[in-house]
């Protein structure tokens, strides 16, 4: 989980960033992304892809993270945004926002499958949280804190289940949506296009392709 940060500090950089975003795939609510500075030669153990973790493992390392970590920001991207610029351009805008939010200014950025729109040397890898301890770190930062928006979010919309499936497109999110509409909060241009592919996939009866119409 260090080789890509052993090379970069190799060649004299010594913040390194790590930068990951969370929420992308999301029929409802904000993109968060976080950017994360572990001190050089740091070993993070038992850190992986967040989504490969267990609640409690999360919330155990995002804690340590928080305390060991020489620097951590977090950048959130809203849903009227995410409507304006698309998903992509959003999820790019909170890692920006993230590294730019850091106390430290980092020296070479390494970033989940993505182009941070900033002037600083920087690395895209490809499952890079499955790759690289300091955007492992990223992701977990960037889960925890989105997941505990969920909980707040599923008290003020209790009805969608939002706590357990964190706005993701499951079976249960979907017929909730059908039987009482999106909110404030839902990503009505991203459920068009999930619900049109699933209607191409699946056999619905008609009366539910109609109620479609609410979106």
């Amino acid at each position: 989980m260090l080789e890509h940060e052993k090379e970069v500090w190799e060649q004299g950089f010594s913040l390194v960033a790590g930068i990951d975003e969370v929420g992308r795939g999301c029929l409802f609510g904000d993109v968060v992304a976080a950017a994360v500075i572990l001190p050089q030669g740091y070993v993070l153990e038992g850190v992986n892809d967040s989504k490969k973790l267990s609640e409690k493992k999360r919330d155990a390392l995002y804690e340590q993270i928080m305390e060991e970590a020489l620097a951590v920001g977090v950048g959130i991207v809203d849903v009227d945004k995410i409507e304006a610029i698309n998903i992509k351009q959003a999820a790019r805008l909170a890692m920006k926002m993230a590294v730019e939010q850091l106390s430290q200014i980092p020296d070479y950025l390494l970033v989940d499958a993505e182009i941070v729109d900033l002037d600083i040397p920087q690395t895209a890898i490809i499952h890079g949280d499955a790759l690289s301890q300091s955007i492992a770190a990223a992701s977990i930062i960037a889960k925890v804190t989105r997941d505990r928006m969920c909980v707040d979010w599923d008290e003020q919309y209790p009805e969608y289940g939002l706590a357990v499936h964190k706005g993701y497109a499951t079976k249960h999110h979907r017929e909730m949506l059908l039987r009482y509409g999106p909110t404030v909060l839902h990503r009505k241009l991203f459920i068009r296009k999930v619900m049109a592919q699933l209607e191409e996939k699946e056999t619905q009866p008609q009366s539910e392709q109609l109620e479609l119409d609410f979106i």
